[in-house]
């Protein structure tokens, strides 16, 4: 008698009462449990209505496949069989599935392939509509300062103003703009004749301690070079401008990157920020200038892209009121911008002059332009006239950098040759700093906001204290140029001079300053 739901001989037989079935014991005990019927009637069934079935112990027959050596091998060809099929079918899914993962893979790269040139395109729609904002008339009162008739570095229109020659003409610096720079001027002379060192400045013993504390790669790999940085005090927010045709903001106290800025379309050459209202420029060697604008969660939009100079620009600087720039560049001329409309107030040039501009920076009271031209030849302006009211004389090879001192009495300039300081009460070179051989220029020098420290940037970092015209100007500290490319391309120092922020022609902006655990504050 074979089970009713196997349908093999059971080994612990039950009948039901209740349709005389017979089953396996443990086969229907799960049943009952799981569903309470009976598996062939479907009638209600429990455990209760199970009989057990006695019965002798039997000795179950080997099966005939077993009972022989053909049968046997008859078996295992079968369970091979099985298993070979098991295994194609296995195969099959496999390469279903990678061909499902290919197509996937597929569409995720056309998916990004599309996002980028959606961004691309949205990119270009902003700046085409921010061009257009700056293009659109403006009201009356504007139009008679002639500012409606000026384009901001796109062609000019036929029935725009044209001066002689061709050139666009431009609204000028107003008697209004000239009143502010002046009152600017006097209030920062003031403030000066009253400042003193900060307390919290380092001392020089911390600088001679000096050392790298940390290295971040930024830029691209591909594009390697650091060409410009710039910091902002209040923030101790590291700002570069790369071969890789971007700009980066870098938390120097999280030691992470904020915002990558992109648009460029060559190396970005300038990168300043602006104190006030969170707005950062960028000048580039494909001819323009950008005005990025920051937001609350920390992005940066362009606001202005600036099209006025036809050749590289090499320098961005921002006046004191933190309401106008100049910018310069090798086709010879500086702009002078007004920074909440980007538009272009006046565009210098000196028929006299046919060097372009390599460097520029304001002085610190904001009536004095510093120029530094291919031709090795320092150039100062009075921003007021736009006059070239001295020359410095006496490099070799293009100046590279400009910085006035804090004290606004010293100007040091950088270039192939070393660097020169200049006495700006005498106008006259009182000490100069040949520092490197013939083939290693100076790339870079900065004073502190202390006017403290001198900072200078070529095959190595130097830092010298600042002494006087007839006092030594010693070097506290040597820095390697741990790139190990030979060329630091830029220095800047950061809030009190607690540290140094270099870039290299590597894509690694480096941080020196005191070790860890070795505070200033504690060095006598």
């Amino acid at each position: 008698m074979n089970c009713s739901i196997s349908g093999e001989v059971p080994e612990e037989p039950v009948v039901s009462t209740k349709s005389g079935l017979l089953y396996e014991k443990r086969l229907i005990e799960r049943h009952i449990s799981d569903y309470g019927k009976c598996p062939v009637t479907g009638e209600a069934l429990t455990m209760d209505d199970i009989v057990p079935v006695k019965t002798g112990k039997i000795v179950k027959p080997r099966s005939l496949t077993a009972a022989s050596i053909p049968g046997m091998l008859g078996m295992f060809q079968n369970e091979w069989d099985a298993l070979m099929l098991s295994n194609f079918a296995l195969e099959q899914q496999l390469h279903t599935a990678r061909q499902e993962l290919s197509h996937a893979l597929y569409q995720h790269d056309a998916a990004c392939r599309v996002i980028a040139r959606l961004k691309k395109e949205r990119d270009e729609a902003r700046s085409l509509l921010a061009q257009a904002e700056r293009q659109a008339p403006l009201p009356a009162s504007a139009a008679t300062a002639n500012v409606s008739a000026l384009s901001n570095g796109k062609r000019a229109a036929e029935s725009e103003d044209m001066g002689p020659g061709g050139k666009r003409m431009r609204p000028g610096v107003s008697d209004s703009i000239i009143a502010e720079l002046t009152e600017c001027n006097a209030a920062l002379s003031q403030q000066r004749k009253k400042r003193q060192i900060p307390p919290t400045l380092a001392p020089i013993d911390a600088l001679e301690r000096y050392t790298q504390l940390s290295s971040h790669p930024l830029h691209k790999t591909n594009k390697p070079g650091i060409t410009s940085i710039d910091i902002n005090l209040s923030k101790d927010i590291v700002a570069t401008g790369g071969v890789d045709s971007s700009a980066v903001l870098f938390d120097r106290t999280s030691g992470e990157i904020l915002s990558t800025l992109s648009g460029h379309s060559k190396k970005v050459t300038s990168v300043k920020f602006v104190a006030q209202n969170d707005v950062f420029l960028s000048g580039s060697a494909d001819k323009t200038v950008r005005i990025w604008q920051g937001s609350e969660d920390g992005k940066y939009d362009c606001r202005h892209i600036l099209k006025d100079h036809t050749a590289e620009v090499q320098a961005v600087t921002v006046h004191a009121t933190n309401n106008y720039f100049v910018t310069a560049s090798l086709d010879t001329t500086w702009c002078f911008y007004d920074l909440s409309s980007g538009l272009c107030l006046t565009q210098v040039e000196d028929p006299s002059n046919s060097m372009g501009y390599t460097s520029a920076a304001f002085h610190p009271d904001g009536l004095i332009l510093g120029t530094g031209t291919t031709g090795a030849t320092v150039r100062i302006w009075d921003v007021k006239s736009r006059g070239n009211v001295a020359n410095f004389d006496g490099h070799t090879g293009a100046v590279t950098a400009i910085s006035f001192s804090e004290n606004g009495y010293f100007l040091a300039t950088a270039a192939h040759d070393g660097v020169k300081l200049w006495d700006l009460r005498k106008l006259k070179n009182f000490r100069s700093f040949e520092l490197y051989d013939q083939d290693t220029p100076t790339n870079s020098v900065d004073f502190d906001h202390s006017g403290s420290y001198l900072a200078i940037a070529g095959s190595d970092i130097r830092v010298y204290q600042v002494g006087s015209v007839k006092a030594e100007w010693n070097c506290i500290k040597t820095l390697p140029d741990l790139s190990g490319t030979g060329k630091a391309t830029c220095v800047k120092f950061g809030p009190d001079a607690k540290y140094l922020a270099v870039g290299s022609m590597d894509r690694n902006l480096r941080i020196f300053g005191l070790p860890e655990g070795d505070d200033a504050s504690t060095v006598s």
